[in-house]
């Protein structure tokens, strides 16, 4: 598989002197009805770092066609959300979901901080929660769906049901060690019992292998192809540069990596390992 770069690619710049003054990135898009629907993160300040999600439209040439001067999406101090993150689209038997990263601790990156010489702060993990939106004007939140105590980000829905069930891809960050398949955090599979509903079953899909993502992958939203699920997903080296990944999973089990990076796998994840970290993680919270 190769990627090109579009030419024209559209560039969302920060602007005003408000909620998105300092900063555009990390967007989900969905295309939908002849129009491809974007939702960004936007800063306002480096201090607070507080990311509300802005909301972009643009026709299939890629040409902007709207984009309110207001957020569209923002945390709620009542739900202990001072930042959301990082949304991720997912269309699912017609209905649009969103998933997206809650922090009650956000900080600006370590290179800004020593910058501006801010110290870093204790900070809290994150969490992934889930919201409907109709009409990409209307979001209806149907709370977090990753597992407790998980510091969690990179959260994406399977668009279809697998095995009858809803599926999803996520990023425990803290789900490493002795008793964990993966030595850096890497993307694992669960089922969820619903919309909204809780994550189970989980087991490694795959962890860091190459020098170029040897701190860390996460997902992007899989597409169904005629082959399997293809992922494209994101890795960091220790150069801390972000670098585009892909990878083919089993269309009936995306446990199974078919192809990754151009070469045969056949691998599946490693439940048994998988579930020793859970249990062990779970018993050290009940001794506490």
């Amino acid at each position: 598989m190769r990627l090109r770069r579009y030419k024209g690619s559209p560039i969302l710049k920060s602007r005003g002197d408000d909620w998105e003054s300092v900063a555009t990135f990390n967007c989900a898009a969905l295309h939908r009805d002849g129009r491809i629907h974007v939702l960004y993160r936007a800063v306002g300040d480096y201090v607070r770092y507080a990311s509300h999600l802005g909301y972009a439209v643009f026709d299939e040439k890629l040409r902007l066609l709207e984009r309110p001067e207001e957020p569209m999406f923002g945390p709620d101090l009542r739900l202990w959300e001072k930042s959301i993150e990082d949304a991720r689209f997912t269309e699912i038997e017609g209905e649009v979901y969103v998933t997206y990263v809650i922090t009650t601790t956000p900080s600006p990156p370590g290179a800004v901080r020593r910058r501006l010489g801010i110290p870093k702060p204790m900070q809290a993990g994150t969490r992934v929660a889930l919201t409907r939106v109709e009409g990409f004007r209307r979001f209806e939140r149907l709370g977090v769906i990753t597992p407790y105590r998980a510091d969690e980000r990179d959260v994406v829905l399977f668009s279809e049901k697998i095995g009858g069930k809803y599926a999803a891809i996520h990023r425990p960050h803290n789900w490493l060690g002795p008793d964990c398949p993966v030595e850096q955090p890497g993307m694992w599979f669960a089922f969820l019992d619903g919309l909204p509903g809780r994550m189970y079953h989980h087991k490694v899909i795959m962890g860091p292998e190459q020098l170029w993502e040897g701190r860390k992958i996460g997902a992007g939203p899989p597409v169904k192809t005629d082959h399997g699920w293809l992922l494209i997903y994101h890795g960091v080296g220790e150069d801390k540069v972000y670098r585009l990944g892909v990878a083919l999973l089993d269309p009936n089990d995306p446990t199974v990596v078919l192809k990754q990076g151009g070469t045969d796998s056949g691998a599946g994840g490693r439940m048994g390992t998988a579930r020793r970290c859970a249990q062990r993680r779970l018993q050290r919270r009940q001794r506490r």
